[in-house]
């Protein structure tokens, strides 16, 4: 009975049952923003790093806001709670962003046509971090047996971004192969060239398109009046890569609170930001060499929280990691990642300076 009583009470520790007003700001804030960043970008043409910087600091602050008023609704705690989820999830996307540069890269989505793209990838993962968080917290009634699951796929995420050496995607990758790649053109015959913004071009005006020098040597299949561009299959490779990158982030978020309101609302004001925080990043990435490495000691991080919370259930040690220690943790590895990046830059080996030296 103690036992049980010891998880239940934790779990009623960090859910201080949110009233409907609470509920209600978060979800008119989520609206509101997803209805700003649709209107704000709605040209085809590339972002600036200074027009991503600002709106990048928008979305923080607008994060911090939300913050702002879980501590004075409701507790230091839980805002601490909601930072820390936030700055996590935050933080992990960063090698998902990577895995997108490569994938923006092998299908040559030009610049003013990737903001489209990522627009769709962020509805996407509002919607399946939804499903997942729903699962991830409802699997905890099962007791701490789950959360050592949890720490599991954490660290073995850990483990295997280590072993791949650091690797962001340099090596360019064969995306054709792609399970997203190849089940939609089962789903949708495909024209081979982007059409403009369009997913979808109709039969009649590609039959236009045969007529250009350039395209002599395509035939249209005899059936199926609608076809898929490449950006529609560079759209369901985003979204799947998506999903699986969930499948570390939602558990390390999860490792913060147990409480789902605090876990979803913190991933999805990280993914709002994350449209403009990806031209910021791919501006900067030659330049932040070390912070994937700053990633994968936080996955550690976050995997022996897991079990330390886990063991503490089953065992009762005693010992616990708090919100305000996870928060400094989290911040303080990202911070030495960053400062790390612009003390000890990478050589280029094909710099002829760095040869002489």
């Amino acid at each position: 009975m103690s036992e049980t009583n010891t998880v239940v009470s934790e779990a009623v520790s960090t859910a201080s049952g949110f009233p409907p007003t609470t509920i209600a700001v978060f979800v008119g804030l989520a609206i509101c923003a997803l209805l700003l960043d649709l209107m704000t970008h709605r040209k085809d043409k590339p972002i600036t790093l200074m027009g991503a910087s600002l709106w990048t600091i928008f979305w923080i602050v607008l994060s911090l806001g939300f913050a702002g008023f879980l501590y004075v609704n409701h507790s230091p705690e839980v805002a601490s709670l909601f930072l820390t989820g936030y700055a996590l999830e935050k933080v992990l996307s960063v090698d998902n962003l990577f895995v997108f540069m490569a994938i923006f890269a092998w299908f040559k989505v030009p610049q003013g046509l990737r903001h489209r793209v990522l627009y769709w990838g962020v509805i996407g993962a509002i919607v399946f971090r939804m499903v997942f968080v729903a699962i991830g917290s409802g699997l905890l009634v099962f007791g701490p047996w789950v959360e050592i699951l949890f720490a599991a796929i954490v660290i073995w995420t850990a483990v295997m971004m280590l072993r791949s050496g650091g690797d962001d995607g340099d090596e360019e990758e064969d995306y054709s192969q792609h399970i997203a790649y190849r089940f939609a053109k089962k789903l949708f015959p495909v024209w081979p060239h982007l059409y403009g913004h369009n997913f979808f071009v109709r039969r009649e005006q590609l039959q236009a398109e045969l007529q250009k020098p350039e395209n002599k040597d395509i035939t249209l299949p005899a059936k199926g009046m609608l076809f898929a561009t490449p950006l529609f299959l560079c759209v369901c490779v985003v979204e799947v890569s998506d999903v699986l990158f969930a499948f570390d982030s939602v558990p390390a978020v999860i490792a913060v609170s147990r409480e789902p309101l605090i876990v979803y609302s913190a991933m999805i004001f990280a993914i709002l930001g994350l449209r403009t925080m990806y031209f910021v990043l791919e501006a900067l990435k030659r330049y932040l060499v070390h912070l994937e490495k700053a990633v994968i000691v936080l996955l550690f991080f976050i995997g022996a929280k897991l079990a330390l919370n886990a063991t503490n259930h089953l065992f009762h040690h005693g010992y616990s990691i708090d919100p305000n220690t996870s928060l400094f943790i989290v911040l303080g590895v990202l911070a030495v990642g960053i400062i790390a990046s612009a003390l000890f830059p990478e050589r280029d080996d094909d710099d002829p300076e760095s040869e002489a030296a």
